[in-house]
């Protein structure tokens, strides 16, 4: 019988090779950062979780870092992988942050896109309710569930990524994502991870025009990652994966070479 309690995942490369586990970020699921997946697969065992309350994952009332971490430790365990190097965008990196400081002896090396180990206030605030007010009864075809969201979110790209959360059933369309448990868990998802240091290889990579990372998060990282090198992707924002894959990968690419 299936561990409900076990992530759902993806894995690209080959088992033999070293592995990396690729956490996406708030609202996403495995596939986000597929792309890079496969640009490493030729050389490690890349592992894609859906988080629990994300993608086919399961649902869950709890979503501390602490928690959130244990699953991905889990899921290692369960692919009888011992050491891994970590990859997470935003929330993922702060899974991955947990997991460097809850389990160091497990990690290879880290890499957190565009995310810090700080609290956020609200950052997400917007996205939520939007979501929240979508009338998922007047809804025919994701074209519908669009225009409805154009009113409160005015980015395409932003929107066609949210969207990928809907799901086509016999009775019309319905979320993937446990959207109640997100909202409910939104305080434990925007607080900070916890304290503790890494001696590691790290490297943060930020979007140029992007707030989640700056000067003002540095005592947070300073403190949990002395290590740590910063690279920046001009002319990206927060979805920097996904504007500049390029030179996203790249950097992962020559990173985890090192």
């Amino acid at each position: 019988m299936a561990d409900s309690s076990l992530l759902n995942h993806e894995t690209l490369g080959t088992e033999n090779n070293p592995a990396i586990i690729i956490i996406h970020g708030l609202f996403g699921d495995k596939d986000n950062l597929k792309s890079v997946a496969r640009e490493l697969s030729e050389d490690y065992y890349c592992i894609l979780p859906d988080t629990r309350n994300h993608g086919d994952s399961f649902h869950s009332d709890t979503m501390t870092y602490p928690a959130m971490a244990e699953d991905i430790i889990n899921l290692a365990d369960t692919l009888n992988i011992k050491q891994f190097a970590v990859l997470g965008h935003s929330m993922g990196g702060k899974i991955a942050m947990e997991i460097c400081i809850k389990a160091p002896e497990r990690v290879t090396s880290a890499i957190f896109a565009d995310i810090s180990p700080a609290a956020y206030d609200g950052t997400h605030d917007s996205i939520m309710d939007a979501l929240s007010g979508l009338n998922l009864n007047q809804i025919k075809s994701r074209g519908d569930a669009d225009k409805q969201l154009a009113d409160k979110i005015s980015e395409k790209g932003v929107r066609q990524f949210l969207l990928k959360n809907l799901k086509k059933t016999d009775n019309g369309y319905q979320w993937r994502l446990n959207l109640e448990g997100l909202k409910q868990n939104y305080e434990q998802i925007s607080a900070a991870v916890s304290k503790g240091q890494y001696e590691g290889p790290v490297l943060f990579i930020k979007g140029g025009n992007s707030n989640y990372l700056t000067e003002k998060h540095q005592q947070e990282v300073s403190s949990r990652f002395n290590t740590a090198a910063v690279k920046i992707i001009e002319d990206a924002g927060h979805w920097l994966h996904a504007e500049k894959p390029r030179i996203f990968n790249r950097l992962v690419h020559e990173f985890l070479a090192q």
